[in-house]
This record gives structure tokens, sequence and C-alpha cells, in this order.
């Protein structure tokens, strides 16, 4: 590939195939796109739903299925429309706005998605709007939501490639596409065979043992404005490191269980020597049981009986401590926990191993994309 970052030509990206020499031409897509969004048939009309057409929300965009279907009087009563397999799409509203796919489904849209339809590249297109996508939802999103709309992406310019050169690099970054999926679907099957195995061996055992036998819990005090963003030795919170400290609070094995807020229940298994935030309780286990055991049965047991509170969920250790769960001899546990960590680390590689494309594919959206 070339390296254009010492020209003087501005209209070029600085990473490119060698064949090419021209200068990207900037176009609004308005220039060279056509636009329409669809709408949602009334949910108290039941004779509009359960029918044979997919309707794409905008959840799901990368997806080759759906959860609702309407029926054609669902459709013709209603704003929404059809697009096609190889359509693009946009969308405009709520947690996923900005996201953008080629769809995978013919089906019909609703409101929250915009329909993209072009002579250009399409997946040069996605590229170049996920290159900018972070700048454009900064300057452009509306509303408490953060709500795109149909004539702001009408009017957002970008520079674009002879179609050759859209062909080419579309090709180029839909090979790195689709390594990354592949990468995604085998660390989805080691989570399946995880999940499988825990509810083989585990959960569909009759349970015998008490939490609180087997267990011992921990609480702490540390707070996130006591965590500094580096340092030696890593503070978990709920969503894994959410900093660093000089000393360690803990120097061995625990399991770090979120016992309030959204992810409570959740089990995580850490060793070394950290500390964790006092959202979190740290689970140790007593003598004659292994600790990485009952991580592995945790993460299939259901803390739902054990919630309380309506605005912000918490579990106690003194609640959920007296359900049973499945153990076996010592011997057993270790050896279930043993190999289910083989599967897990096999897991852990992967996931580094999806992150080194993932880095990659941001990398030459930079450098070979204006």
């Amino acid at each position: 590939m070339a390296d254009n970052k010492d020209k003087k030509v501005l209209n070029v990206p600085a990473l490119r195939f060698p064949e090419f020499s021209r200068e990207w031409k900037r176009h609004k897509l308005s220039e060279i796109c056509s636009f329409y969004s669809g709408g949602t048939p009334s949910s108290s009309k039941k004779e509009f739903y359960n029918g044979n057409i997919p309707f794409i929300r905008s959840g799901e965009l990368h997806k080759d299925k759906t959860e609702l279907f309407i029926t054609e009087d669902g459709l013709n009563s209603s704003a929404a429309k059809l697009v096609e397999i190889g359509d693009l799409l946009l969308a405009l509203y709520g947690a996923t706005s900005g996201d953008i796919a080629i769809s995978k489904i013919k089906g019909a849209i609703n409101q929250a998605i915009l329909c993209i339809r072009t002579k250009q590249n399409k997946k040069f297109i996605e590229s170049v709007w996920n290159k900018h996508v972070e700048r454009l939802l900064q300057t452009y999103l509306q509303g408490g939501q953060g709500n795109l709309s149909a004539d702001i992406v009408k009017n957002i310019p970008f520079y674009f490639a002879d179609l050759e050169e859209q062909d080419k690099l579309a090709n180029f970054i839909s090979l790195l596409d689709e390594r990354i999926s592949t990468q995604n679907k085998i660390i989805e099957k080691l989570e399946t065979l995880i999940k499988g195995i825990v509810e083989t061996v585990i959960s569909s055992q009759k349970p015998n043992t008490l939490i609180k036998n087997c267990l011992e819990c921990n609480s702490s005090t540390l707070q996130e404005s006591q965590v500094a963003e580096t340092g030696t030795f890593p503070v978990y919170g709920a969503t894994d490191i959410s900093g660093y400290t000089e000393t360690a609070g803990i120097n061995g094995e625990s399991i770090l269980i979120i016992k309030d807020g959204s992810g409570v229940g959740t089990v995580k298994f850490v060793s070394g020597e950290y500390s964790y935030i006092g959202t979190l309780n740290s689970l140790t286990a007593k003598d004659g049981y292994c600790l990485k055991y009952i991580y592995f049965a945790l993460q299939r047991f259901s803390f739902e009986p054990y919630k309380t509170g309506m605005a912000i969920p918490h579990i106690y250790f003194k609640d959920y401590g007296k359900a049973k769960i499945y153990c076996p001899s010592f011997s057993l546990q270790t050896l279930i926990a043993q190999k289910l960590s083989l599967i897990e680390n096999k897991m852990e590689v992967e996931k580094r191993i999806i992150l080194c494309y993932q880095l990659q594919r941001s990398y030459l959206l930079s450098r070979m994309f204006i």
C-alpha cells in the first residue's frame, strides 16, 4: 500500500492501494443517495402482527432475523416501509443511534431506521460513516435520548473515491469484518459450551449444599472517588477494572459478586493482589470446597428470588446464602473446575484475538478513508 502522509494533496487518504492516485470528491449524502424511513403499525391491532413480514427494529440492524413480524394489513395501514437485502440501514433513535449496517433481511422498518439507497458502494459508505460516527454523534445528536434526523444525515458531507477504488476498499474491509464475525462465533460457541457443561454437570444435579456452608462473604468500604486512573494494583468495580491503588486489599483468589445495581448477581473470578469497590462482595471458599467450581456453579444460579429494592436492586449473602447448590466431592469439584477453566482460558485468548482485529480495523478506517 502507498503511504500519502507526506504529500501536499489533501483530498486523498493517508494510506491507499498503489494503483490509485486520483483525488477523492466531496459530496453531501443527499447528492448521491435517496432516503426513506418507516413507521409502526398500531400495537392495539392484533391483526397487524404475527404475520410473515419481518419487522426490523433499530437494535436488529446487524441480525439476519427479527423478533417481530407484521401482516400485510399492518404494513398497508401504517407508515412502515419495506427494505431489501443489501439496503443500507441507519439507526436514528435511542441507544443504537448512529449504528449502520447493510441489511441481511427483506422486511419492514419503523420510524427509528433510515434506509439509504445509492449507486455508490454501500460498504464504502458504511466504512466512511463508521470512521466518523463518534464525531458525528457528538456534533449532531439532538433530544434527550440522542436522536439523529433524516435531514441531518442527508446534509452530512463525505469524501468519495472513484467506484473502482470504492469497490477495492469495500472488499478489503469486508474480509476483515468477516474474520471478526468468525471470531465472534468462535467465542459464542465456547460460551455455549461452558453453559452447557455447567447446566449438565452442576445445575441439573440435585442441590445438596447451602451456599453459606461453602463460602464466606466479605465486604469493602472502598469508593470510586478513592481510586486513581493509574497505579500498581487493580481495583474491580461493576464493569471490571475501575481504577488502581498503591496498596492491595486482597492477595489471593475470590469470587467478586455485584450486590447493588443493574448487574446484581454477576460474578467474576479474580486472583492475585487487588481491591474492590463497595458495591461488590468478595466470596471465598471454606475448607473442603473448590472456589473455582463454585464460581462456575454461581454463573448459572438464579439470584432473582433474592433481589430486594425497587429502584436499585440489592442481594444479600444472608438471603441467598440459605439456598443450595450441588457440590460433589472436593476431588470432583476440582476436576470439573479444571476442565471448565481450560475452555474459559481458550475463550479469553480468542477475545484478545478479536480485540486485535478490532484495533486493526479501526486503524485502517482512520488511514484508508478521509
